[in-house]
């Protein structure tokens, strides 16, 4: 599916329930619910004319709302990834849907400071561990490692 979000039939789930992308999902419902009760096919029985496209437009309701309503599955829809005919591949639908959640959750933490970086950049280089104040050897040649004191640790 391109990124522009579109549904099984080609068309924008969101232009199709009236809305714009950063709708809230009480406008969703509220839009769902006002399409659902114009187009349902009950509505539309007396005029057999009508009633397929009545019945078409529905479920294409129903589908956008399935979708935007589920926060997995609209950001999924929102990331270009969502294809509604695509129903073998659930683990890969899963694991989109994992790394988007991550990717969300790691918006929201504190960024590390430079301080930080430097700290974790010195620790990686020298092989020691400020939590445990103990550095790593380099290998005595037997398969194990041997624990030293940390520098820091030396000098007090």
């Amino acid at each position: 599916m391109d990124s522009g979000g579109a549904g099984s039939n080609g068309s924008c789930y969101y232009s199709l329930l009236g809305l714009r992308k950063n709708a809230s999902s009480s406008d969703i419902r509220t839009a769902y619910r006002k399409l659902a009760l114009k187009w349902h096919p009950d509505r539309w029985a007396k005029d057999p004319s009508a009633a397929g496209e009545a019945k078409k437009r529905f479920q294409r309701i129903q589908e956008a709302y399935s979708v935007l309503s589920d926060k997995g599955k609209r950001a999924m829809y929102d990331a270009g990834l969502f294809d509604p005919l695509d129903e073998d591949d659930q683990d890969f639908s899963d694991f989109m849907q994992e790394m988007l959640v991550m990717m969300d959750n790691v918006k929201n933490e504190k960024p590390d400071t430079l301080e930080d970086l430097q700290k974790m950049l010195e620790e990686i280089v020298s092989g020691c561990d400020s939590s445990s104040n103990s550095c790593r050897a380099p290998s005595d040649g037997g398969g194990q490692r041997t624990r030293v004191n940390s520098y820091a640790n030396v000098r007090r």
